[in-house]
């Protein structure tokens, strides 16, 4: 299965799923996420405010999350790989088959990993060339 190049995100979902006390946490962990993913997002809330840009991830606000998230699935599964992130049984039947589709849960389990890994030790012997490791190789046998 190819990799997502569009993430469809229920963002009221998202929230009560990962316990997040503020919106801008959420917002910034998926923009964060897209970007490292070489993929665009939409993270969609029910609701009024201003439509906004993250790099990678729009935020949208609708009338009703539900349809818009449907409608930007539709309008966009032919040319791209979407995958819809919600709990919304509903809205994740009526995707398109097309859609990739994760929980709220699985997905925010799969962010965390991606989020949090670590980078491997650093020693300077990887940084030396063959020559200059051979002779401090010999010095330390006392072969000097």
């Amino acid at each position: 299965m190819a990799d997502p190049t569009l993430y469809l995100f229920d963002g009221h979902n998202l929230l009560h799923a990962g316990n997040y006390t503020d919106l801008r946490q959420l917002r910034d962990e998926l923009a964060s996420f897209v970007a490292l993913m070489g993929a665009r997002g939409f993270l969609v809330f029910d609701g009024s405010g201003a439509d906004e840009a993250y790099g990678p991830l729009e935020v949208r606000y609708a009338k009703n999350a539900d349809t818009m998230l449907e409608r930007l699935a539709a309008e966009n599964r032919g040319p791209e790989v979407v995958c819809l992130v919600s709990s919304d049984a509903a809205v994740r039947g009526t995707s398109g088959q097309e859609v990739q589709k994760r929980s709220s849960a699985t997905f925010l389990g799969d962010l965390e990993a991606v989020t949090h890994t670590e980078n491997p030790p650093h020693h300077l012997r990887d940084t030396l060339d063959p020559e200059t490791r051979e002779e401090l190789e010999r010095m330390r046998r006392g072969g000097g």
